[in-house]
């Protein structure tokens, strides 16, 4: 769960006890996130449900109240209902922008709703790291004006009109701010080597089942292509649409288990969105089962400890449906006690082996190949120590590492964790695991 004091919380937990059981996996960060973007194009009200209570999530609902839409929550059911009958502003506070990048995607669908946006760079970044140039390339082509002054970005459209894009690199959230300007704009958009990931998929389904005409063709993961033809804003109506699981957790979980041992089912997990993943799990000496109960997925997962668990050679992330780049550090954490060696190349993101530092504290063998790429030996165990989450996904790796340490691991600074995780501490304790929240 999100928690108002996580800045006085850290997770600690003993290691050394395998994982048993069963696991639902929460809504998607990544998928909701523009989804309630979105919703301040549709002048109605939507309701969603499955929507993890995170912080992220949290950040982007005060995003919307500042436009003017009207916002009901209920976190016990994890229901949000949405009202965007009138959006009357368009800067963004600085406060909430710079907390969270995905805050960006609201450029696309201000343009779309009032024609007009103005944002501070988002996540606090700066031009060059985690660039925003293709978000911008995307809305320019649409015929927005765009120009900085200082640390915030002016956008403006009389009229977006539709055209051709082809991105020079299937970027998801450029992909999302072009869709979210492009739906509402006259005549009709064409964006070729879009983004493939579930997340893209999934906002194109929310948007058509509002209204919108998207067209994704079942050739989409080999072209990248997305239709959109423009349609009136008073065209959009309310709807009522369910967030889908998240990979990204139900990928955490896996190699959870990879790294501690057990046997666990992953309820309400998207096993196809899983493929790549599963795969490494497999060849590393899990074993994976997938099943689906009508609508329902789940994958089972089990590894024996009895058993050796032994790194592949190489493995590198890459845009979907390869490896990909949010699993990097929970991967790494198992590959810290598995057999053998290890290489790992990063290819989407800059500065993504921040948890390395961490992970050398507790005795892991790891060695920076060049700026994109690290070699790991696994070791027999690693040691309990107090480590600091430094980002998301890094910080989950730790708690990872820490349930196949021997001693006690406390992971500090989960600030950083609870922006992706709804419950990581009751999820894992559900499933055996001596882990609990406490004082820092």
């Amino acid at each position: 769960m999100a928690y108002d004091s996580e800045n006085d919380l850290s997770i600690c937990m003993e290691g050394g006890k395998q994982l048993e059981g069963k696991v639902h996996i929460q809504g998607s960060k990544n998928a909701a996130l523009p989804v309630l973007a979105a919703s301040i194009l549709i002048p109605e009200v939507c309701g969603l449900k499955n929507v993890p209570n995170i912080t992220d999530i949290n950040c982007m609902e005060n995003l919307l109240e500042s436009t003017g839409a009207v916002l009901e929550k209920n976190e016990e059911a994890q229901t949000l209902r949405i009202e965007a009958t009138n959006i009357n502003e368009y800067r963004l506070p600085a406060k909430y922008v710079s907390a969270m990048r995905s805050s960006v995607v609201l450029m696309g669908a201000l343009l779309g709703r009032v024609g007009e946006a103005l944002v501070d760079y988002p996540g606090g970044c700066v031009i060059g790291e985690r660039p925003i140039d293709l978000h911008l390339y995307g809305l320019e082509k649409l015929g927005a004006q765009i120009w900085t002054d200082k640390n915030r970005i002016h956008a403006y459209a009389d009229e977006l009109k539709g055209t051709q894009i082809s991105f020079p690199f299937p970027s998801v959230g450029a992909t999302q701010n072009t869709i979210l300007a492009a739906v509402t704009a006259r005549g009709t958009t064409v964006i070729k080597n879009a983004a493939r990931e579930p997340e893209i998929t999934a906002l194109c389904d929310f948007l058509n089942q509002a209204g919108a005409d998207i067209e994704i063709g079942s050739d989409f993961i080999a072209t990248g292509k997305i239709v959109i033809h423009g349609v009136e804003v008073s065209r959009l109506h309310g709807v009522e649409y369910k967030i889908i699981p998240d990979r990204i957790v139900a990928g955490t979980y896996l190699f959870a288990v990879l790294a501690a041992g057990g046997s666990v089912e992953l309820e309400n997990a998207p096993a196809e969105q899983l493929g790549s993943v599963c795969d490494l799990i497999e060849r590393m000496g899990g074993n994976i089962l997938s099943e689906r109960e009508g609508k329902k997925e789940k994958i089972l997962v089990r590894v024996d400890k009895q058993k050796t668990v032994r790194n592949v050679p190489f493995v590198e992330t890459d845009v979907y449906p390869a490896f990909p780049t949010d699993l990097q550090s929970p991967l790494l954490a198992c590959a810290c006690v598995s057999k053998g060696e290890m290489v790992l190349k990063e290819r989407i993101f800059s500065s993504r082996f921040k948890v390395v530092e961490e992970l050398v504290k507790m005795g892991a063998d790891i060695i920076e190949v060049d700026n994109e790429s690290v070699r790991v030996r696994g070791v027999e165990k690693l040691a309990g120590r107090t480590v600091i989450a430094r980002e998301l996904r890094g910080g989950a790796a730790l708690v990872i590492a820490g349930l196949a340490a021997s001693g006690i691991t406390t992971v500090k600074d989960i600030r950083y964790i609870n922006r992706g995780y709804q419950d990581i501490v009751g999820d894992l304790k559900g499933l055996g695991a001596r882990i609990n929240y406490v004082d820092s």
